[in-house]
């Protein structure tokens, strides 16, 4: 029989499964209107995979839970009020900075290119992989993240029974497995 412990770990994992893939997707709900109503340059799969999603999101926003989930639990003291979401949204720019770079780094590796080449016609920018301007959205999405959107995902997914989370975790992993075996073996 599990114990207690095992049992909110694994409940724990799950959460953060289906937040990452959450992101993922709403990552690229944010790339496909910015690129075709803000840009408009026309539609185009955002991401390296076949499916709707961006896993780098994913990645920035678990990394942001990770690394400033403890400073929005911790109450608000009157000397914090204003510091707390400077410091979220100056640490989510950083985050979000270091976690494209080394994106575009990886893909570049894996698949010649990364999707954000475009960067070389923002002034402030590194070699085509990171941009100010670009880093201060994200942190500015980052804080909107960590203030409003996590707070409603995490409602959301307080709310299925564990057996529904279950299902609703295998599905997402047979998806993005069938995703995965497609975009880089079959195709």
């Amino acid at each position: 029989m599990m114990k207690l412990a095992e049992i909110k770990e694994k409940q724990l994992f799950q959460k953060y499964f289906l937040c990452f893939w959450m992101y993922a997707v709403l990552g690229w709900c944010y790339e496909v209107v910015l690129e075709t109503f803000i840009y408009r340059w026309g539609f185009s799969n955002r991401g390296v995979l076949f499916g709707p999603y961006c896993p780098v999101y994913g990645v920035g926003a678990l990394t942001f839970l990770v690394c400033f989930g403890a400073l929005m639990r911790k109450k608000d003291v009157k000397r914090l009020n204003f510091v707390k979401p400077v410091i979220i949204f100056v640490g989510c720019t950083a985050v979000a900075t270091l976690i494209e770079l080394a994106a575009s780094y990886i893909l570049e590796a894996a698949t010649g290119a990364w999707p954000w080449q475009t960067y070389e016609r923002y002034k402030y920018n590194f070699q085509a992989r990171i941009a100010l301007s670009t880093s201060l959205r994200f942190g500015l999405g980052g804080t909107i993240f960590m203030y409003i959107v996590q707070p409603i995902f995490n409602r959301i997914l307080s709310k299925p029974e564990r057996k529904t989370l279950n299902i609703i975790t295998v599905a997402v992993i047979v998806i993005v497995a069938a995703d995965c075996v497609y975009t880089f073996i079959i195709k």
